[in-house]
């Protein structure tokens, strides 16, 4: 079974992306990822996203352009994530980690010296192949 997910690649004016770090109890604990989550039945990629942020994160989105799908099978199940950059529609209303244990705006070309989630890591090759 494949799972449908969708992550904000959100951008701040300096050029950094947020990634956020997943909380103890949850699946993969302790590895930074994009921040989205399931599509739900019936929801199109940009419904499911500027929902899964504002319960994840607290703040609206507007969803832009989508990156390349990455299909990663993790032991017990397989996803297609589906990254989309994204910006916040109230720069005065910022991210708060709500689900997770920590939040950090980071420059594209640091996105290395993090330990991403498997599906997350081919996002971040992609945004700094981007940047050369």
């Amino acid at each position: 079974m494949v799972m449908d997910v969708v992550c904000a690649v959100l951008m701040d004016r300096q050029g950094h992306v947020l990634i956020c770090k997943r909380a103890e109890g949850m699946s993969h604990a302790g590895l930074w990822e994009f921040p989205g989550g399931k599509v739900e039945a019936g929801e199109s990629d940009s419904v499911a996203l500027i929902r899964e942020i504002s319960e994840e994160l607290a703040c609206v989105v507007e969803v832009g352009d989508g990156l390349s799908t990455v299909v990663h099978k993790y032991p017990d199940f397989t996803i297609r994530l589906k990254p989309y950059r994204c910006r916040l529609c109230d720069a005065e209303v910022q991210p708060q980690a709500l689900e997770h244990a920590e939040l950090a705006w980071v420059d594209v070309a640091q996105l290395g010296a993090y330990d991403l989630a498997p599906a997350d890591q081919p996002i971040a090759t992609e945004l700094q192949s981007e940047e050369r």
